[in-house]
């Protein structure tokens, strides 16, 4: 199957679609697209105001975009922490890191108490180098981990790798306990159904075109609410005003069939630990509650005019692409069929940086461009959207979220096309020809290439 949203809706199907909005209405607070950041913001705020009267508007339905199509991948990275330090202090980012470790657990207990089953099983998160210039950026990786206070992580060496899992080529491998695999759509199903319990109001089929103070704007009618919170992530580019403000990101995955125990045993990966690799064009991959294995990496990686896919359907070249990548890694699974593909949009802010912000003077909130790492971030940054509009109504005062080095930080627009198009993809195909480079002539320095598209993309 290619497409049809992704592989995490097979075994329940596509959701029975809720009502779309019937009218004008007021609220206290209007929430603008239901993937993980929308209904995680909805469900504490719920949690901590009973009172509040909450609607979420989403254009599809709740789990259409990022949050039903990504890896699984429950870990604790945040995009822009490197910068945090730079900007505010390396305290301050280390006060950033630690509290997104703690929202791994934080999404387990939640998940727990409201009986959401997700497949969790939190095993960690492994990361391999295959090539002597991986093994150099994964022991600086490490020891960088290290500084912003991850004392519990491991580094192992090509016999302890093998021990976890047989990954051709392994020459090493990096853990952190502070991760875990899930199915997304469970999740985020459970979610919804758990808020919507609660007394939130999810309207679906509902696209808003133009957020403004106290309005969220549908072809169906105005919400009114003294706040209006943006939660589109990837979607971003499609409000009004917003073209230039987050570029959609494309990211690609496959699963294959089930393996049989004998293929299990020759790879080991009994930890369950998510996968991926230090190579400048990632992989990532986890081992399903099925017994397949679920595997993704960059395809197309945009679309020019900031366009998102139809419905996760994926390019011929790019599935054989991820295969590839699939039987590199494990050579024992030539035959295995790949029976499901798709792709889906992330959001990308300029300067690589997840941010939460609320403008105080007009009641706009917004938080997302997590860069692929939104799974566990839109838990943080939902439970910051919280305290900040607690903050701001009265209800509380500062906490330590607001606090946070990514609340407020503001960045510049995406070049306007074809600047943008042409960058993006000569960025991508840097890297690509980075890594080819790096398996061809192996070195333990790695590629000038990769140096220069990191500067050109904005990460250094």
């Amino acid at each position: 199957m290619n497409g049809g949203i992704s592989f995490w809706y097979v075994d329940d199907g596509l959701p029975a679609v809720r009502e779309p909005l019937p009218g004008d209405a007021t609220a206290d607070v209007v929430i603008v697209g239901g993937g993980y950041t929308g209904l995680w913001t909805a469900y504490y705020l719920k949690k901590a105001a009973p009172f509040l009267r909450i609607t979420v508007l989403e254009q599809k339905f709740c789990g259409y975009g990022a949050s039903g199509r990504n890896g699984g991948w429950l870990y604790n990275g945040i995009a822009g922490r490197d910068r945090y330090a730079k900007l505010h202090g390396r305290e301050a980012a280390v006060r950033l890191q630690q509290a997104m470790n703690d929202t791994v657990d934080e999404v387990i207990a939640v998940a727990g108490a409201e009986g959401i089953e997700a497949d969790l099983h939190k095993g960690g998160v492994l990361e391999v180098a295959t090539t002597p210039a991986q093994l150099a950026r994964l022991r600086a990786f490490h020891e960088h981990e290290l500084s912003y206070g991850e004392k519990d992580r491991e580094l192992y060496g090509a016999r302890e790798t093998a021990e976890r899992i047989r990954v051709a080529d392994a020459v090493g491998s990096a853990w952190t306990p502070h991760g875990a695999r899930l199915n997304p759509v469970k999740l985020v199903k459970g979610l919804a159904a758990t808020v919507e319990a609660l007394g939130v109001v999810i309207h679906e089929m509902t696209p808003v075109t133009e957020i403004r103070p106290k309005h969220a704007v549908t072809p169906y009618g105005t919400v009114r609410a003294p706040y209006v919170l943006r939660c589109t992530e990837g979607f971003t580019a499609s409000l009004k005003g917003q073209k230039r403000t987050w570029l959609p990101m494309n990211s690609s995955m496959i699963a294959t069939e089930p393996l049989t125990e004998a293929q299990w045993a020759a790879i080991g990966w009994a930890g369950r630990e998510t996968l991926g690799d230090m190579a400048h064009a990632y992989m990532y991959a986890q081992r399903t509650a099925d017994g397949r294995i679920a595997l993704g990496g960059r395809g197309v990686p945009y679309r020019f005019g900031s366009r998102t896919d139809n419905d996760g359907r994926t390019q011929r070249a790019t599935v054989e692409a991820l295969r590839d990548i699939l039987v590199r890694f494990f050579p024992s699974l030539a035959g295995v069929a790949v029976t499901h593909a798709w792709s889906g949009v992330l959001g990308v802010p300029r300067d690589w940086c997840a941010t939460v912000t609320l403008d105080r003077a007009t009641g706009l909130g917004w938080a997302g461009g997590y860069v692929g790492s939104g799974v566990a971030t839109t838990n943080l940054a939902a439970r910051t959207l919280r305290d900040l509009v607690q903050q701001d109504s009265g209800q509380a005062g500062r906490t330590e979220l607001t606090e946070l080095p990514w609340v407020g930080h503001k960045v510049r627009k995406w070049e306007p096309e074809p600047f943008r198009w042409l960058g993006v993809h000569g960025m991508y195909a840097t890297y690509h020809t980075a890594d080819h480079r790096e398996r061809l002539h192996p070195a333990t320095e790695s590629s000038r290439l990769a140096r220069a598209a990191d500067r050109v993309a904005g990460r250094r």
